[in-house]
């Protein structure tokens, strides 16, 4: 995985934790464990009643035992989207 997360350093990604949260933020570095560095990064709290809250983080650090996906972004596509009118329901814990 880790050689797989060398060509997304400097890119956006989604990371979704086992918790079901939702981090986006620009990859700025990985360890072997697969600890992640976000900069300028964001938290998206989905909500079935209310849009998709965005809580500033900015540098945000992200254990790799808690991770369950990591994605690049298509940031043309990602700043099309209205977040105040998606509604979804919140993910919930990985279950093993």
């Amino acid at each position: 995985m880790a050689s797989t997360l060398d060509s997304y350093v400097n890119n956006t990604v989604s990371i979704i934790t086992s918790d079901g949260r939702n981090f986006v933020g620009t990859l700025k570095g990985f360890d072997q464990t697969i600890n992640i560095i976000l900069d300028e990064s964001h938290e998206r709290v989905f909500s079935t009643t209310a849009g998709i809250e965005q809580v500033v983080l900015g540098l945000h650090i992200i254990r790799g035992d808690n991770i369950a996906v990591i994605g690049q972004i298509d940031e043309v596509l990602d700043s099309r989207l209205d977040f105040h009118t998606i509604r979804g329901e919140p993910l919930g814990p990985v279950v093993h």
